[in-house]
């Protein structure tokens, strides 16, 4: 052999050497995950009109910083982006015909994958299926499943390769979406139990090999009781379930619920799988950083895995970022500021949870006007928001319609009707057998005190499920258990109110197909029998029928209806006093 030869062989021998140590060598994965973003993409608020410390904007300067120093970041979002902001209305509903604002900024960002969540269904087919079409990288949905082919809608799973390590990452959508939404925003899709998808679908993934399993879950974590064992069919929040009951997952990251969390979790095999959600509204980055090792070993390589959340309120805006979405920044400005009207008064939800309110009876009267319905449940969508005297604009509308639900008009009982309000007010209101004790629901302790924090409490149960009702008179009496709170009087204009007789009842469409319960299990509906009760449902959103009435309208003056009360009322006024502070703090 020539020198030249030897000298070519030694080469090749060092590189090949230098090659099997590297594979042999441990190597580090970063997997960020974002969720539930709900349209928080640029640092402003285009409801409230202000600066926001948090966006995806400041997200994308951590990804940047991570992708400098990591040998490879994976980028994951649970869903729920198309929802939450007029910056992502507009691109949904105003200016159907440029590129989409989300598919743009995660296009961008070069995000790896995302999960479809219940809130990006709510936008309907157009929207949905315009922003998969323009995505870079697939939408997940296994459990979401075309009905004519029986096959996802959405693409199940995905295969990432990062440094020459495959990671599988396997989309689930909570399957109670039916529960919400009407069916035509999610025509032609079944939505099927996130267990039964995820144990057809692990060995199919496991026979790719993959060095790593990842869940990218839209559904809540919900481990404080042991029901997940059992697996609960069609459950909201799966996860757990999943986690448990399909062995093979090494991360899940979880997201609809909004609870930020990370947390090891043994499932039934006594493996180990890390949970994180990164919460909501760009508020946190979920981080796992997984250690590989080059020995594999039935398809999977040992190492070890950790989870954090990151503060993004700690970050800056990337200013990269914020040049390239600069003319979707001015154009949102411009559309949630416009003038549609003037009000004569102030409104606030705060006034809501004590009695008829100025700002819940505006959605009152909205939605009987629109209807003609008998009457019409509402609640405060809100927990605390105000719309101020003085000029109405747009950016208003979503402070006082926060979803784009449709309107329905469905036919009820008497009876059904008064069920319906004792469930709302149970939902709301404690029995109190003395004016010291609170009138409110609220998170409690093991010793069942409210839970203050800074001076503030939380209500036990969100504020858009505490549903009154207009059209009729009637009172609550809170020294009485639930079940015999609420004396309908009568009608509003007079007329006799009789429980055996049907009504035309005017509610949202989040509440029309079963959401909160109010219909099914306060008013004892059968949800199979929720469709047949549908008489009308309106083509747009509410927000945008209310915003039309206002245009027409130029000068309102909201006021509350009085058509009810709690009682007893000297009662009411001692607990409002106090409770209004723990509430909403020193400026209640």
């Amino acid at each position: 052999m020539s020198r030249a030869a030897r000298l070519v062989t030694f080469v090749l021998l060092i590189l090949w050497l230098s090659a099997s140590c590297s594979r042999n060598s441990i190597t580090h994965v970063t997997i960020l995950q974002t969720t539930d973003i709900h349209g928080t993409i640029l640092p402003y608020d285009y409801i409230e009109n202000r600066k926001m410390d948090v966006s995806l904007a400041h997200i994308a300067s951590y990804v940047k910083k991570q992708r400098s120093e990591t040998d490879a970041v994976v980028l994951l979002d649970g869903g729920d982006i198309l929802q939450g902001q007029p910056l992502v209305y507009y691109h949904n509903f105003i200016d159907t015909v440029s590129p989409h604002i989300v598919p743009e900024a995660l296009n961008w960002l070069k995000y790896d994958a995302e999960t479809v969540g219940n809130h990006d269904i709510e936008a309907g087919h157009s929207v949905y299926d315009k922003v998969t079409r323009e995505y870079d990288f697939p939408l997940l949905g296994a459990n979401a499943v075309d009905i004519k082919s029986g096959k996802p809608y959405f693409t199940p799973y995905v295969i990432l390769n990062k440094n020459n390590f495959r990671i599988a990452v396997l989309g689930l959508i909570t399957p109670a979406v039916p529960n919400w939404l009407p069916p035509e925003l999610y025509s032609g899709i079944e939505f099927r139990d996130m267990v039964e998808t995820a144990e057809k679908l692990m060995p199919e993934i496991l026979k790719q090999k993959p060095d790593l399993v990842v869940g990218l879950f839209h559904a809540g974590w919900n481990s404080d009781n042991e029901d997940y064992k059992q697996n609960i069919p069609f459950a909201e929040n799966g996860s757990a379930a999943v986690a448990y009951n399909v062995p093979g997952f090494d991360i899940i990251f979880t997201g609809h619920d909004h609870r930020a969390a990370v947390e090891q979790f043994l499932n039934r095999k006594g493996d180990t799988v890390l949970l994180l959600n990164a919460g909501s509204r760009s508020e946190n980055i979920a981080r796992a950083d997984v250690s590989f090792s080059g020995n594999k070993s039935k398809g999977k390589r040992a190492g070890t895995i950790s989870g954090k959340l990151i503060e993004v309120k700690n970050l800056n805006p990337d200013p990269d970022f914020i040049a390239r979405f600069k003319s979707n920044d001015e154009a949102i400005r411009e559309y949630s500021g416009r003038v549609i009207g003037e009000s004569a008064s102030s409104i606030s939800t705060r006034d809501s949870y004590f009695g008829s309110s100025a700002f819940v009876d505006m959605l009152h009267s909205a939605q009987l006007e629109i209807t003609g319905a008998d009457l019409s449940f509402a609640a405060p969508l809100s927990f605390d928001v105000r719309i101020d005297k003085g000029p109405i604009r747009v950016s208003d509308m979503f402070k006082l319609y926060r979803y784009e639900n449709l309107l329905y008009t469905i036919t009820m009982t008497g009876e059904e009707i008064k069920k319906y309000l004792e469930f709302s007010y149970g939902e709301w209101l404690n029995t109190m057998k003395s004016p010291d004790d609170y009138l409110l629901k609220y998170r409690t302790d093991k010793n069942g005190k409210p839970v203050i924090i800074n001076g503030e409490t939380w209500l036990k149960n969100p504020s858009y499920d505490f549903d009154s009702a207009a059209g009729i008179d009637y009172t609550v009496d809170v020294t009485k258990p639930q079940g015999e709170r609420i004396r309908i009087i009568s009608f509003s204009d007079g007329r006799k109110f009789e429980m055996k007789k049907s009504y035309r009842v005017a509610v949202n469409s989040y509440r029309g197909n079963g959401g909160g319960g109010h219909l099914t299990e306060g008013a004892g509906i059968d949800r199979k029998e929720l469709s047949s009760r549908l008489l009308f449902s309106t083509e747009r959103d509410l927000r945008y029928y209310i915003l039309k009435s206002i245009e027409e309208k130029k000068t309102i003056n909201p006021k509350p209806l009085n058509n009810w009360r709690i009682i007893p009322e000297e009662w009411v006024k001692k607990a409002e006093l106090r409770e209004r502070r723990l509430l909403f703090g020193k400026n209640n």
